[in-house]
């Protein structure tokens, strides 16, 4: 089985002639920003003293401007531009990473095929978040072949119907908005057709900046006019619920700064916001804890993987379903900030899940 990883790169111009690749750059002030000395940082990414020097001046001539300060005491700290750099780049992984593992899922499914190296893979549509990364990692331990779809919740399941895949993922809120969510999902699933193994339990709720300093506690502060929200893409699960609260509070979305931005990740947002360009966002606990942001839950909800009730007894579906039940993914899962694995593994009916249909 082939693994297929594919990393974004960006460069930076200045002219026609004067470009600099970033790769080396951003992985030594990474490093420096974890050791606070460029020598500690060369060695730990494994080039020589005279290399990172040279890496760093090439860029502080193109920018005109420094890189790095050195205070007595404190060792190398990054300047103002090196930090903006490096919330760039994370910004841009957050942002493609839904993208590009996709990219690589499929590259991956035909190479697969072109070497006759597999006999068939588990068809996966998913909403990006931290459970599905954690499960996807598990089952390439195990070699099991994943052709993965990042796409929203809907799409998923829209494409479980069509038979596009075998398992469509997809999240619903526990408590007063739970009937108005689900009914998304359930026009297209059917109790005599399709089931659900419980993924996982986590909180969704506003990201803010360290230690909360526009004192934001709740939506009603979303309309404020010095706060700037970054919003998740139209037709994401995150952004239906986020629209049904505001509607339940009686909060126009004309009044929120921000409404109409587009980030495709709970990652993303954070980094968003954790790099200056925004105030708050909404969505799950263990992004903004990766970023360093102050987390406000506002709501649990449950995710899904949807499925026909024919293909559970598919081989490669009962791998998977042994490894979703397995105390190292549970683990997994409860280790992520926000995340609850008690209910992990169950399979459950629409109407068990739902209510009565």
């Amino acid at each position: 089985m082939f693994k297929v990883t594919i990393h974004p790169q960006w460069e930076i111009m200045q002219g026609a002639e004067k470009s600099l690749n970033t790769t080396a750059l951003l992985a030594l002030l990474r490093a420096v920003e974890q050791t606070g000395s460029i020598a500690q940082a060369a060695k730990s990414i494994e080039v020589s003293y005279r290399y990172a020097w040279g890496v760093l001046k090439d860029a502080e001539i193109l920018f005109g401007k420094p890189l790095m300060h050195t205070q007595r005491g404190r060792g190398t700290l990054l300047s103002q531009l090196a930090q903006k750099l490096l919330w760039a780049d994370r910004r841009i992984a957050a942002r493609l990473s839904p993208t590009l593992e996709s990219l690589a899922s499929e590259l991956e499914s035909e190479l697969g095929k072109l070497a006759d190296n597999t006999s068939g893979a588990v068809r996966l549509d998913a909403s990006h978040g931290f459970a599905v990364a954690a499960l996807l990692k598990q089952l390439h331990a195990i070699e099991l072949p994943v052709e993965l779809r990042y796409r929203n919740s809907t799409d998923a399941v829209t494409a479980l119907a069509r038979r596009e895949c075998h398992l469509a993922g997809f999240h619903v809120p526990i408590g007063p908005f739970e009937s108005r969510a689900a009914a998304r999902y359930l026009n297209t699933l059917k109790d005599k057709e399709h089931c659900l193994i419980h993924l996982a339990v986590r909180h969704q709720g506003l990201f803010v900046n360290p230690d909360n300093p526009l004192q934001i506690t709740s939506l009603a502060d979303l309309q404020r006019p010095d706060v700037r929200f970054v919003n998740r893409q139209a037709g994401s699960g995150t952004r239906a619920l986020l629209e049904l609260m505001l509607a339940d509070a009686a909060i126009p979305m004309t009044a929120v700064n921000g409404i109409q931005s587009s980030e495709f990740t709970h990652s993303a947002v954070a980094a968003y916001i954790a790099s200056g360009m925004a105030d708050v966002g909404f969505g799950v606990q263990t992004a903004a804890e990766r970023f360093g942001l102050t987390f406000i839950p506002l709501v649990q909800e449950r995710y899904f993987f949807a499925i026909e009730k024919t293909a559970m007894d598919l081989p490669l579906i009962r791998r998977v379903l042994s490894v979703i039940r397995s105390d190292a993914y549970r683990a997994s899962v409860n280790v992520l900030a926000g995340y609850d694995a008690s209910d992990t593994g169950k399979v459950l009916s629409l109407g068990e899940a739902f209510g009565t249909l």
